[in-house]
């Protein structure tokens, strides 16, 4: 058996503002490619379908046609929530869906039932909050590896009652993955992480959460998100694990790269040197994260830098030989109000206001005073 482990899609995410509709439609596209050339027959989605609980319209109608695409093209479909997904809304119509052959495990009770495709069990636990289900498990402590370790535990059991190989879906951090910025805290008490041994008895564990593919054991991987949604994943390559499965269990694993819409990158340095340096034409059409460190804050540096990099769209300042030394802060009380904006401006930029920048804060600095006492 064939089964293309993904996960993460964020399906309704921006990156800084600018919409990822069509990166994310690339990505189905290629996904249904991959099926068809590979002849997949399980695609595994371990949780993070959606960006949040409540998905604009048109996230919800590209997940509408990704799943009508996969069924239409003969693979079977086995999605869990994450922590990212409204578990209650993503699971109306399981049981119906099911039957179309895309089959949602959202409801923690259904973790130890297993969707059975041919002789393989898989077995799906959504992403658990150990609040939640600490009680109606009587679990002994608050955490994720509580959680995770009785889900587990019934898993194990059913799949030693049938006999059958296993693929164990899950939403977790396990001990030792690297980390993304686009992840949300799921730490409880300060502790997130749940340990790999947690996994023990499954033939394949499809993880989900962590934005990095990485291989945690040769049975138990991350496939990480299909595009970049964070400058922290910079030099990632992004895809699916397409895991083969034979009569004795997991039998290989490649990494199927996805495409890159448009790729991200950072660069660093004086503005001026950024903009002439011959050696960053290669990113001249790359989403940008930009850190200046010109010790005196430039004026109008975005649009200069975009002048030449289009598509930056995070702008930093760190001063070459750290920060300016601190200043003990300005009193304000019984001085004039342009004179306190006139502080903040050399304070922050490390430079005097000019006087076209003086007359614009009292402009702005009338047309308060305006509107307060015509309010």
């Amino acid at each position: 058996m064939r089964v293309l482990h993904t996960s993460d899609w964020h399906l309704g995410r921006t990156f800084h503002r600018e919409s990822l509709l069509g990166a994310q439609g690339a990505f189905v596209d290629h996904l249904l490619e991959t099926v068809r050339a590979e002849r997949v027959e399980v695609v595994a989605i371990a949780g993070d379908l959606y960006d949040r609980a409540l998905p604009p319209v048109d996230a919800v109608a590209l997940c509408d046609e990704a799943l009508r695409r996969l069924v239409a093209a003969g693979a079977q479909v086995v999605i869990i929530s994450g922590n990212h997904d409204s578990a209650t809304r993503l699971g109306f119509g399981t049981d119906l869906m099911g039957a179309a052959g895309v089959h949602l495990r959202t409801d923690p009770a259904r973790a130890w039932e297993p969707v059975t495709i041919g002789e393989v069990s898989f077995y799906g636990i959504p992403y658990l909050e150990p609040e939640l289900v600490r009680g109606p498990w009587e679990l002994a402590e608050r955490s994720h590896s509580a959680a995770i370790g009785h889900a587990m535990a019934r898993v194990r059991a059913d799949a030693a009652a049938r006999g059958t190989r296993s693929v164990v879906l899950a939403h977790a951090f396990v001990t030792g993955g690297r980390a993304s910025d686009s992840e949300r805290d799921i730490s409880v008490g300060g502790v997130a992480h749940v340990p790999v041994t947690a996994f023990d008895g499954a033939d394949y564990v499809a993880l989900g959460h962590l934005h990095g593919s990485q291989r945690m054991t040769e049975t138990m991987r991350y496939s990480g998100s299909p595009i970049a949604y964070s400058f922290s994943e910079a030099g990632q390559v992004k895809g699916s694990w397409l895991v083969e499965l034979g009569p004795g269990g997991m039998t290989g694993a490649e990494f199927v790269p996805a495409p890159v819409p448009r790729p991200i990158g950072r660069l660093r340095g004086r503005l001026a040197d950024l903009l002439a340096d011959p050696r960053h034409a290669a990113v001249e059409e790359h989403w940008l994260q930009v850190t200046l460190t010109d010790p005196i804050r430039p004026k109008a540096a975005m649009e200069r830098l975009r002048a030449r990099f289009p598509h930056t769209l995070a702008l930093s300042f760190e001063p070459e030989g750290g920060d300016a030394p601190a200043r003990a802060p300005a009193r304000s009380a019984g001085r004039p109000d342009i004179e306190v904006a006139l502080d903040f401006v050399r304070d922050v930029r490390g430079e005097p206001a000019d006087e076209q920048e003086r007359r614009l804060l009292e402009q702005a600095l009338a047309a308060c005073r305006l509107k307060e006492t015509t309010a």
